[in-house]
C-alpha cells in the first residue's frame, strides 16, 4: 500500500510541476509538458512492478504511434480558444483528436500497424 501511495504522489507531482511551471512561463510549461514524463514514469513503474519486457516495449511502441495523431490538436486549440472560449474549444479538440486518431489508425492499418 505504501508503494502505491508513493507511486501516486510522484505521478501527481509531475502534473503539478507542469501546471505550476506553465503559470510562471508559457514556454517552460510547454517544454516540460512536451517531455514524455508520464511515459517515462509509466515505463519505470512497469519495470519496478516486474512486467515482461515485451509489455514495456509495446507500451513505448504504441505511445509513439498514439502521439502522432494528437499533435494537430495543439495547433487547433490556440487558434480556436480566442474565438470559441475554453469549454467549446476543448470539446472540439477532443472530438477532433478522436476523429484524427481513427483516420490515422485506418491509414496505418494499410501499413500493418494495428492501433485499434
Amino acid at each position: 500500500m505504501q508503494y502505491l501511495i508513493i507511486k501516486y504522489l510522484i505521478t501527481a507531482g509531475v502534473v503539478v510541476l507542469v501546471s505550476e511551471s506553465a503559470k510562471r512561463s508559457d514556454k517552460l510549461g510547454g517544454l516540460i509538458a512536451a517531455l514524455p514524463l508520464v511515459t517515462v514514469l509509466t515505463l519505470i513503474w512497469l519495470y519496478v512492478e516486474r512486467q515482461p519486457t515485451s509489455k514495456i516495449a509495446n507500451h513505448a511502441y504504441y505511445t509513439f504511434w498514439y502521439v502522432l495523431p494528437t499533435l494537430p490538436m495543439f495547433l487547433l486549440f490556440p487558434y480556436l480558444l480566442p474565438k470559441w472560449g475554453f469549454v467549446l474549444t476543448l470539446t472540439t479538440c477532443v472530438i477532433f483528436t478522436m476523429v484524427t486518431f481513427l483516420l490515422f489508425a485506418l491509414v496505418m492499418k494499410q501499413f500493418s500497424v494495428d492501433l485499434l
